[in-house]
């Protein structure tokens, strides 16, 4: 395929068809150390999608808000879940943890090199026993390498972890917090929700000054959130499923408010999976696209998506066909993308003619 010029549609993509979420994302706009102050972030808004947007900072965000608007955020905390560890011949083997798998210590992992490490082989931690390594969870995929793991021994898993940053930050962080929502709570994330991360204690309470509520979800971010997809037709893609958590409390909120905010798309994904099931935690594998009927969220908070990733889908099913021009106008006025990147708040399309919530 032919390399995307810009953000351009050409106005005969197939919306059911990866192509339509491609674009050309400049290496120099990837961001690769987050702003300071996480405020400073820049925030393009276009609270009406077919509207001019407007170019303005995080930190102006309470001045967008008012009495019966919900700030919804997720609350989940990311874990050091990159283990460098050893076979007892010395041999390195990384360990990636995806997320807890039933029995305590139990975990679903991702081993590299997945084939040359036996069921039941033990890895080592400075010469401690850390993790036993089980089954393939997919066995007839060999190449996938995701597998069962035991923790054998939790001090050597946390003294071994690190951050599991997305491949396209090239350099570690100087300090672990900042890959950390100043209201991470609940640990199980391998990557973090971005969105929130431009986030103040100093900004939240500025948000509640201009008269929204703050509620929260919990949604546990894996790593296939962020991956580009691999199927051509959205309709073939098999979507990954992350456990959630939505408050009773929040969903009143959300169900009486003027305008629901999500902060994020795994706040969205949490949100409208408990709208859609009626369940307000469980495991969801909702894949949000072109056509998807918005139960709750009026209005979103999101970083800038890589192209072909499930995220950008959901942009586009959000705000409809204007994404690109948006992107385009981005892209132009030098914003910052990806997850250390700026942000951009907007509506839903058609909000305006859309009923309030049931």
């Amino acid at each position: 395929m032919s390399e995307p010029d810009a953000v351009s549609d050409p106005g005969h993509l197939d919306p059911g068809h990866l192509e339509a979420y491609d674009y050309c994302l400049p290496e120099a706009a990837i961001a690769q150390v987050p702003i300071e102050p996480r405020d400073r972030a820049r925030l393009l808004v276009a609270l009406d999608p077919e509207g001019p947007p407007s170019d303005l900072h995080v930190s102006e965000l309470p001045g967008l808000l008012g009495p019966g608007d919900v700030l919804v955020v997720n609350e989940t905390r990311v874990i050091p879940a990159r283990l460098g560890l050893q076979k007892s011949t010395g041999g390195a083997v990384e360990v990636l943890l995806l997320e807890p798998s039933g029995a305590q210590g139990a975990w679903t992992a991702l081993v590299r090199p997945s084939r040359r490490v036996p069921d039941g082989t033990v890895l080592f931690y400075l010469g401690r026993p850390a993790v036993s390594v089980g089954e393939r969870v997919c066995p007839g995929d060999a190449g996938d390498g995701r597998r069962r793991v035991s923790v054998l021994d939790s001090g050597a898993v946390a003294e071994a972890g690190r951050l599991a940053l997305p491949p396209y930050i090239r350099n570690p962080l100087a300090e672990d917090d900042r890959y950390q929502t100043v209201y991470a709570r609940h640990p199980g994330s391998v990557a973090a929700p971005t969105a929130g991360l431009h986030f103040t204690p100093q900004l939240l309470e500025r948000c509640r000054g201009s008269g929204a509520e703050l509620a929260t979800v919990d949604l546990a971010v894996g790593l296939d959130t962020f991956r580009p997809m691999a199927t051509e037709r959205l309709d073939d893609h098999r979507m990954h499923s992350e456990w959630y958590s939505v408050p009773p409390e929040t969903m009143e909120l959300c169900r009486n408010a003027r305008r629901v905010v999500a902060v994020g798309t795994t706040t969205v994904r949490a949100l409208e999976s408990a709208a859609g099931t009626g369940a307000l935690s469980g495991r969801t594998d909702l894949f949000i696209r072109p056509g998807t009927e918005f139960r709750l969220v009026d209005v979103l908070l999101t970083n800038f998506h890589l192209p072909r990733s499930t995220l950008l889908v959901m942009l586009a099913a959000f705000c409809g066909p204007g994404w690109r021009r948006l992107y385009e106008h981005a892209l132009a006025a030098g914003y910052r993308f990806l997850s250390f990147g700026d942000a951009m708040l907007v509506g839903r399309s058609g909000l305006a003619e859309r009923p309030r919530h049931s």
